[in-house]
Parts: C-alpha cells; structure tokens; sequence
C-alpha cells in the first residue's frame, strides 16, 4: 500500500528507499544533462561559435526531451519505472562519455541532441514517487525527490569548472580537459543504472514482472488501455499544465544552460567563478520546489485541489515578475539577489505544478506525467529561440521571458475539478503529515 507518511531518515524499502534512490539518480541525471553548460565560454572559443550556434546548442539540449518523456511517459505506464530508469539511464551515459570526440559545430550540436534524452528521467522520477506515496503527501513527495534532483543542476555549475581545472592541473590542454571531465558523469550514469535496477522495486507492492505472473494485465498504475491516451491528450487541463511547466521548469533549464555564461560575459568573470554565481541558482532546489509542493499539499488540504492550483498561479506570478526585475540588474550584487529571488518562485512552481498532477487523471498518471513534463522542454525550446537571436540582448531575453511567465500564471486559473476531485483527501493538517522526524517505518 502507499505510504502516507514520509520519513527522511528511513531506508526501508520500498517506499523510502525509492524515495532516495529516485532523488540521488535524478541527481546525476542533472549532472549528464547540463554537465557540459557551465564549460561553454572554453567549447565556444575553440570552436569559434556564434551566438546563434550557442542557441542552436541550448534548443537542441532540451528538444529531443520533449518526445522522450512523452514515450517514456507511456512506458511507465506498462513496463514500470524501474526497467525504464534504468535504460535512460544506461542509454543516457553513452552520449556524455562520448561528446568528447566532437570535432566540430555540427558534432557537438548532435552530441548535445542525444544527451538531451536523460531529460526525459524526470518523467520516471515523478511517476515512481506518485506510485508510493499516498494523495495527502505526494505533493511533497514529488516536489522533493524532484527538487534535490534539480539540485543537481546547480551542483554541476560549480563542480564541473573545478574538474576542468583539475584535468588543466595535470597538463592537460583546455581543450582535452573538458572532453576528459565529461568522462565523470557519463560513467556516474552508468553505474546507478544497475543501482537503480537493483534496489528499487516498481510498486509497494513488488515488480511489475512478478506480478505480472499471477495477473498478465497488472500495470504499475491503473490505467485504461482503451484510449487512455486520446482522453488525456483531449483534457484541456493536461495542454494548461504543460504551458505552466514551461513556464517553471522551461525556465530552470534554460538558466541552467546560459546563466554561466551570462554572468561571465556580462560582468566579467573567470569560468569558475560564473559557475559559482550560476550554482547558486540550481541550490535553491534544496528546499524551494519541496516547499512548493509542501504549500500545494498544505492548499490541497484546506480548499481542495483548486487550492493548489490558486498557490500554482500565485508562484508564477511572482517568478515572473523577478525575471523582469533580474533582467534590469547591472550591478553584480543586485543581480545575483534578484537571481535568487525569482529561483525561488521558479522552483516552487515547479513544485506546486507536479502537486496538481497526480489528481488530472490517476489511470494515465504516466502519460499525463509525461505531457506535463514535455511541456517543460517545449518552454525551454522556445526560450532558447530568445537567447538565439541576434537582433535581442540576454538581457532583453529574460525581461520578455518574465512578461510571457506573467500572462501565463493567469492562464492557470482556467483549470478546474468536479467536486468529487476537489474533496481529494482527509481534512488532516499536512503540517503533521509532511516529515516525520522519528526514526519508524513507512506505514501505508
């Protein structure tokens, strides 16, 4: 059964166990995905890029997420998320070990592209968490496996321009020590496949293979196969969280992939220390997107699940408008506080959008999983036309990235539940049900 509580300093399997396991791999898929982000003013110079190849690089990171998760989306929904993580994961590792042979514009760029696949582990993530934990607390349980995960993409900011360093510290030229560094996460990926494979179970209720011996047509979640898919892509509320994800998490991304090279460029900083300045942005993760889905279980409680998406709409809202404030900032210090600012908002609204979720349609929570979260990417793809082109500052990108994220965050407000899912779960206060500090079980 789905734990209804969630216990930090429990290993227990299934539940708690999944619960870390999902959060650390999720970790490192960040690291894969954007390990290459914070070493672009090295690649740019010795290629000889242009802005608009730079964007180029930027959409083709996030492009070909889009229709992974959509696929993988549907393949939680009939193989598990155990099988499915752990082939991302091992697929995954092969283009970032491999990057480091690019010799060209055009074979980084195709490099780039199929790095872009380990994107679509957010999809399992999300998908694994909502199978283990109970309505009252999945919010929270999704918002912080997700979170700590995203963490990851602020830790690669900071790390990764000290493991270039390192491969220069031993000799190495600028130009070999970014292929070697990449060598890292690529090999870190491969490893907690088989982790992941073997330490994880798909349901509490065990593996979705095993149980599939005493009933053929178990599927990790209940689901419709009878045109599940055609009724969540007709939901007008699934295309309405796809266009608010892109809003939140479309915008992570993006930040992770040009905020390095933003600050390096626009206050003339060293590489590390851009780095620094940029990790900062993905370590609000730490705590920000389990708040949001803390307050998204916290709305959930009182009003419903419109509470949740009332709290959705008011983080976007105020995430837009510090994009635009961020984008008016030329004094360092000031920028990096505005930074912060709106990464608070963008985190919690990342948090807040995965709280509403699990309620649109819980027999195709995979595929509604997966939409959602390609619009993510989808959000990401377009703001990186932004930063491409020429005629725009960075500057001028992120101000009209604030005004889009605005205009959106009135969007929100249209998704509506019958009553019957408005009731959603007991009255119970999700302050006592959000982390139980003593050391016990999960109970479900």
């Amino acid at each position: 059964m789905k734990a209804e509580k969630i216990n930090l300093f429990s290993f227990a399997a299934p539940h708690m166990r999944t619960f870390h396991i999902t959060w650390m791999t999720f970790f490192l898929c960040f690291f894969g995905w954007f390990g290459i982000a914070p070493l672009m003013g090295v690649i740019r110079e010795e290629f000889g890029l242009t802005k608009g190849e730079i964007g180029n690089i930027i959409i083709a990171s996030v492009a070909i997420t889009i229709f992974a998760r959509i696929f993988i989306g549907w393949l939680c929904d009939r193989m598990g998320p155990r099988v499915a993580y752990a082939a991302v994961l091992l697929f995954g590792s092969i283009p970032v070990m491999c990057i480091g042979f690019s010799n060209s514009y055009e074979s980084f760029l195709l490099f780039r592209l199929a790095i872009g696949v380990i994107g679509a582990s957010f999809v399992i993530t999300q998908y694994h968490t909502s199978v283990m934990f109970a309505p009252k607390v999945v919010g929270t349980a999704n918002a912080t496996v997700a979170g700590w995960g995203n963490l990851g993409g602020g830790v690669t900011q900071m790390v990764m321009p000290l493991i270039f360093a390192g491969f220069v510290g031993l000799g190495y030229t600028s130009s070999m020590a970014w292929r070697y560094s990449m060598i890292i996460p690529g090999a870190a990926l491969f490893v907690m496949a088989f982790v992941y494979y073997f330490y994880t179970q798909d349901t509490p209720e065990g593996n979705v293979a095993d149980l599939r011996k005493n009933n053929p047509d178990f599927r990790a979640k209940a689901s419709d196969p009878k045109g599940s898919f055609a009724k969540v892509c007709s939901d007008y509320r699934v295309w309405i969280l796809a266009l608010v994800y892109g809003a939140c998490f479309g915008i992570e991304i993006t930040i992770d992939n040009v905020a390095a090279l933003y600050f390096f460029d626009n206050f003339h900083l060293s590489m590390a220390e851009a780095g620094i300045i940029a990790g900062l942005f993905g370590m609000m993760n730490l705590f920000a997107r389990a708040l949001g889905g803390y307050f998204g279980d916290k709305m959930g409680t009182r009003f419903g699940v419109k509470g949740r998406v009332w709290i959705l709409s008011a983080f976007l809202l105020c995430e837009g408008l510090g994009i635009m404030l961020f984008s008016q900032m030329s004094v360092l210090p000031l920028a990096i506080a505005t930074m912060l600012l709106f990464a608070l908002f963008v985190k919690m609204s990342n948090g807040a959008t995965y709280s509403v979720v699990p309620f649109v349609n819980n027999k195709a929570m995979g595929t509604v999983g997966g939409l959602v979260g390609a619009g993510g990417n989808i959000g990401a793809v377009m703001a990186g036309f932004l930063f491409k082109s020429e005629s725009i500052s960075y500057r001028e990108a992120f101000f009209f990235l604030g005004v889009a994220v605005v205009f959106i965050s009135a969007a929100a407000l249209f998704i509506k539940f019958k009553e019957a899912n408005a009731e959603e779960v007991s009255p119970r206060k999700v302050d006592e049900e959000f982390i139980v500090l003593k050391p016990a079980l999960v109970t479900a």
